[in-house]
């Protein structure tokens, strides 16, 4: 009953997920709320939940874990932009979080405590080097190198959604033309099979995957599109990187084969045989868990350092 307990958040764009896992990683107590629309808000929130998680266990709870969508840097300790909460640009979070959290803890991307997660207890587990990448509304991604997670000089590395696959393609939010978040995630998905029909019917990208499975060529041109050129990001990464494992997780990837067998056919046309041969690409194992148990377990692995 006395075993240390980690605790990890993930915040994302409608819901604040939280929970606790023991040292061997497995989830003791996980719950979601709906995330609030403000700064204040999300702060009166987390210090209540930290409260409440603390009397329910009392004196077991040894670090906390943050992950949030945004480049938070490691020289300024700083969410610099957040495309979820703007309020969080240049928002001071450390000394605010100090003054109701009395544990370790640490901050970073989302996708980077996702990519830890996997690392850690899912489809990762045993591998020493492997990248991450979920595909929904847009694309997060994560990368462990030797066993460590890799967060670059500043804490921005990471960000294969940005890398360019389609120079002639659509203009992204990071001001860049053709990113591979542009070219194959849910949005696209979408536009690809209102040009393709002709026709504008405001599905969603789940909608496109169920008239695939009812055969509909329009609609499974649209997934082989966006496959396409995620193949082309997943061979870049293969090349660069030479990793042992690629995940993929998000929402687009329960859509299965439609997006993935053309994705898995052009990464191995774009990347060398040799590189290709040793990675294996496989589906993420810890679906909407992982940013919480990677940010558990991130603070866990670092609590020897200390708080901020």
């Amino acid at each position: 009953m006395n075993e240390r307990l980690y605790a990890g958040f993930d915040l994302g764009g409608t819901h604040l997920k939280y929970g606790l896992i023991d040292e061997s990683g497995a989830i003791v107590l996980k719950e979601k709320t709906p995330s609030p629309d403000s700064i204040d808000g999300l702060l009166g929130l987390l210090e209540r939940l930290w409260r409440d998680l603390k009397k329910g266990h009392p004196g077991r709870i040894k670090a906390a874990g943050f992950g949030f969508a945004g480049f938070f840097s490691l020289r300024e300790r700083k969410i610099l932009h957040s495309p979820n909460y703007p309020s969080l640009n240049g928002f001071d979070l450390v000394p605010a979080f100090k003054k109701f959290l009395d544990v370790p803890f640490r901050i970073d991307n989302d996708a980077n405590m996702a990519a830890f997660g996997e690392y850690k207890q899912g489809a990762g587990r045993g591998a020493r080097s492997l990248v991450l990448l979920t595909v929904g509304t847009g694309i997060g991604s994560g990368i462990i190198l030797d066993g460590r997670l890799w967060q670059g000089q500043c804490g921005f590395a990471g960000e294969l959604g940005h890398i360019t696959v389609n120079p002639e393609g659509s203009k992204c939010n990071c001001g860049n033309v053709g990113c591979l978040e542009t070219e194959a995630s849910a949005p696209r998905i979408v536009r690809n099979y209102t040009a393709l029909a002709g026709r504008d019917e405001g599905l969603t990208s789940e909608d496109v995957y169920n008239r695939a499975k009812q055969g509909d060529p329009a609609a499974r041109e649209s997934f082989a599109r966006c496959g396409y050129y995620l193949g082309i990001g997943l061979g870049i990464v293969i090349n660069f990187l030479n990793p042992e494992r690629i995940i993929l997780g998000g929402g687009v990837m329960t859509t299965g084969e439609y997006l993935l067998a053309p994705a898995v056919e052009e990464a191995r046309r774009r990347s060398h045989r040799v590189s290709f041969a040793c990675c294996s690409i496989d589906k993420a194992g810890l679906g909407n868990d992982a940013g919480l148990i990677g940010a558990a377990s991130w603070a866990g692995d670092q609590a020897s350092l200390g708080s901020y």
